[in-house]
């Protein structure tokens, strides 16, 4: 009788899985191909069985025939680490405080700690994901942000040769965002939102796909009634 029962959960699993397969068709034939951009980050990197629920979905994009890339920061494992230290994490308008002294331990963090994590994880599933940074053939050139945050970097140039030679291999990259200086000399943390834009737009991604906390973009952030589902690029340049 289990027998029979169990085997009777496998057909109705594997029926409801057709249906979704057989719904999604369409956006899978569309999309085959195609390069999609994935900024990962929020209660999805803390939480660890969601974590690995999120690169099951990521690798099944791949088999579906999508070429993923991933870019992700790691503010809260950045925090912990200071904290663990004895360093007061500080914030100014949103921007981590990172002095030479912060930047040795957002380096450890992001490449060492979450990125290589985020790796294992994926390559769980097969030895599909080779993780890097920004600074990896100086693929994001940055410069600093202002005078006062010298180590917090805004993005000047990306180089995607290095992201197309691993796609082009059937590699899914996963860039932690971190990057160099037009000298090559120096690191700068950088927001990963605004490198994920950076490198959509550099590969000419199809999709650009956020995931977080937050509910949306929001006109006030203080105000939950002017979040805003949809705007056009003139829009948002405005808003820039």
């Amino acid at each position: 009788m289990r027998f029979e029962k169990d085997r009777q959960n496998d057909t109705e699993h594997l029926q409801m899985l057709a249906k979704i397969l057989i719904e999604a068709m369409p956006w899978i034939k569309n999309a085959t191909g195609k390069t999609v951009v994935i900024k990962y980050g929020g209660a999805a990197m803390v939480d660890k069985k969601l974590q690995a629920a999120v690169m099951s979905d990521i690798v099944m994009l791949k088999i579906m025939g999508l070429n993923p890339i991933i870019v992700h920061g790691g503010g809260a494992d950045i925090s912990q680490m200071l904290k663990r230290l004895d360093i007061e994490p500080k914030f100014v308008d949103g921007l981590r405080v990172t002095d030479e002294q912060t930047m040795e331990v957002v380096k450890m963090v992001l490449v060492g700690k979450v990125n290589t994590e985020l790796v294992g994880a994926m390559n769980r599933h097969g030895n599909i994901a080779v993780g890097l940074s920004g600074v990896d053939a100086s693929t994001v050139v940055a410069e600093p942000y202002d005078e006062e945050h010298i180590y917090a970097g805004r993005v000047t140039s990306v180089d995607s040769t290095y992201i197309k030679d691993l796609l082009s291999s059937d590699y899914i990259p996963v860039i932690a965002s971190v990057a160099t200086s037009e000298d090559r000399k120096t690191f700068y943390n950088v927001n990963a939102d605004a490198v994920a834009g950076e490198i959509a737009a550099a590969v000419g991604a199809h999709k650009i796909v956020f995931l977080s906390d937050v509910d949306g973009l929001y006109l006030d952030f203080n105000d939950k009634s002017s979040l805003i589902s949809r705007m056009t690029l003139s829009e948002a340049e405005e808003l820039a």
